[in-house]
């Protein structure tokens, strides 16, 4: 039978770790065993049991207290990557090989790791070699996401992961609750972008006649692929979070041995999930 992992990816600070927290409390509440691994060699403190820590491994504070090595706190953090990719036994011995696994890779938020460098790529090429169905989940800080260059950016990254990887992707807008009714009605145009449109807001990232072909040849980019979308990812709303997992599962076809089926549609009367239709067509692959 597959196994079946997640790779939480995303910038610093988008929520990873509570992405992995809130996962496992709601695969505990469905009688489902998920597991989960952290793969970030700085981490500090994350409230989920693990049954594998990177640190056991290398840490990013060992490297940069090596006098020969030199390295500040980002290259101590390719370095340690780096060592993990000429060490993948240690993982292997780690997992074990449990049929029906579905394991978190809760992992490094250092951008550069899911654009130009290969660490990533040899990890999920290593994942498929277990017989490890793999989907990446790429976490964007909703937050942060509020204006049209910084979506853009955001947007640009989650392409980048997504070409790199070369694996079902599903993108994901964080810490929706944190945001307030106006802010949550204002990102709905963010979640299922219309960049063409986006071409008349009236940022300064799109008022620029020196960057205006560039900005236009990047949204008909996404635009035209229709490769970026985003589901929204509230830690407080269960059905919410159930919709997110249901994308992923079926992105990876998790239990299509039982039934192959689609992910769950937002009931438009339901309370608390007045997104209007924005669950439906989310899988990126």
């Amino acid at each position: 039978m597959p196994r079946y992992a997640q790779l939480v990816m995303g910038p610093a600070g988008s929520g990873k770790s509570t992405y992995c927290s809130t996962m496992v409390q709601h695969a505990e509440s469905l009688n489902r065993s998920v597991q989960v691994v952290n793969l970030d060699p700085a981490a500090e403190y994350f409230n989920y049991p693990v049954m594998a820590d990177i640190r056991e491994l290398i840490q990013v504070d060992d490297v940069m207290e090596d006098d020969s090595l030199r390295f500040g706190p980002n290259g101590g953090l390719v370095f340690c990557m780096e060592y993990f990719a000429n060490n993948f036994d240690w993982l292997e011995e780690s997992l074990g090989h449990v049929e029906d696994d579905y394991i978190l890779f809760d992992c490094p938020g250092q951008i550069e790791l899911y654009t130009h460098l290969p660490v990533m790529r040899q990890l999920v090429e290593q994942l498929q070699q277990w017989e490890f169905r793999v989907c990446g989940v790429f976490l964007v800080d909703s937050q942060f996401m509020v204006e049209s260059f910084k979506f853009i950016s955001g947007v640009m990254a989650a392409l980048s992961a997504m070409v790199t990887l070369e694996i079902p992707q599903v993108n994901i807008m964080t810490k929706m609750d944190l945001l307030g009714p106006k802010a949550k009605k204002e990102i709905e145009k963010y979640l299922d972008p219309d960049m063409y449109s986006m071409m008349e807001d009236n940022s300064e990232c799109f008022r620029s006649k020196k960057f205006k072909k560039l900005n236009k040849a990047i949204c008909g980019l996404i635009d035209d692929y229709s490769m970026v979308r985003f589901l929204p990812f509230d830690r407080t709303d269960e059905e919410g979070v159930n919709i997110v997992l249901q994308n992923i599962d079926f992105s990876i076809q998790y239990g299509e041995d039982l039934e192959v089926k689609e992910p769950k549609e937002v009931d438009e009367e339901q309370p608390n999930l007045n997104y209007d239709d924005i669950f439906q067509d989310k899988v990126s692959s």
